[in-house]
């Protein structure tokens, strides 16, 4: 059977894991971002920040989720490792933070598989970011950490949908006229 994975994208607080449930409640299959999951299950305070072992575990669970995820003919994935690998594009911006060799492996492993749809929503900001555990943001800065996201999936030949800020519903719809 023919999977069809497709990555929902985006910039921390535009919304991005609203829609994906929004998604899932629609009857779509939805896989779960991972990092939200890795900062919940660490016993650190703040995993986020030990850099390398946080893109380690991430790139871990996300692959895992891909595989468990089952012969569901389309899938979406809230995230992916080339999210990973914009992360550690982003954190290089404030300590010395280089992709670790599991995430290179990984995301050479998605593009020599395709294990991914070409076709990537990217979930555009709403104008604010509301700070979570797991989000300790600004808005200023997500917008960087955005821009970054772009460059990586389009570096990676992939082609971006931009979904503009509006209802849950709108954005919503703009997805399933994309999905076979």
């Amino acid at each position: 059977m023919d999977v069809r994975r497709y990555i929902l994208t985006g910039a921390p607080g535009a919304g991005k894991t609203t829609v994906a449930l929004a998604l899932r409640a629609r009857g779509h299959h939805v896989v779960d971002e991972a990092a939200t999951d890795v900062i919940a299950a660490s016993p650190h305070e703040r995993p986020h920040e030990r850099h390398e072992e946080f893109l380690d575990l991430v790139v871990h669970l996300q692959r895992h989720r891909q595989e468990q995820a089952g012969g569901t003919p389309v899938q979406l994935f809230d995230r992916s490792p080339l999210c990973t690998l914009a992360l550690a594009r982003y954190l290089a911006r404030f300590a010395v933070v280089e992709p670790t060799p599991a995430l290179v492996a990984e995301v050479r492993r998605v593009q020599e598989q395709q294990v991914y749809q070409r076709l990537v929503f990217l979930i555009q900001p709403i104008g604010f970011v509301t700070p979570t555990a797991a989000r300790r943001i600004t808005y200023q800065q997500s917008l960087v950490f955005a821009g970054i996201h772009e460059e990586v999936y389009l570096e990676h030949g992939y082609d971006l949908l931009a979904i503009p800020p509006g209802t849950v519903q709108e954005r919503v719809a703009m997805i399933e006229e994309r999905l076979p």
